[in-house]
């Protein structure tokens, strides 16, 4: 059994500045006490021998190979671009002159 209590539980409301009545009070004292327990009893389970692992099954690559294809041509590219300057995107500047 933890050691969460009613004027802890009020404690912990006034830290989070959360406003709770009686009826709360109780119903959230046994709630995080048995999260409490709930959290003691994996602690007990969990030992150095265990490896640590961010997923319980293992992940492999699924991305496709990286092959090239057809791409299009620079004047393909910017035949309907709005501006173009120099083979280039020409863009309003949105920083200021120091960049």
């Amino acid at each position: 059994m933890s050691e969460i209590t009613p004027d802890l539980v009020r404690h912990l409301g006034v830290l989070a500045r959360i406003q709770l009545n009686d009826d709360e009070v109780t119903r959230l004292t046994g709630q995080l006490d048995a999260i409490v327990d709930n959290i003691a009893k994996v602690s007990e389970v969990a030992t150095a021998d265990i490896v640590a692992t961010s997923h319980p099954i293992p992940l492999s690559n699924v991305f496709r190979p990286d092959v090239v294809g057809q791409t299009l041509t620079h004047e393909q590219v910017l035949q309907n671009a709005p501006d173009a300057a120099d083979g280039r995107f020409r863009v309003t500047a949105i920083l200021g002159e120091e960049q």
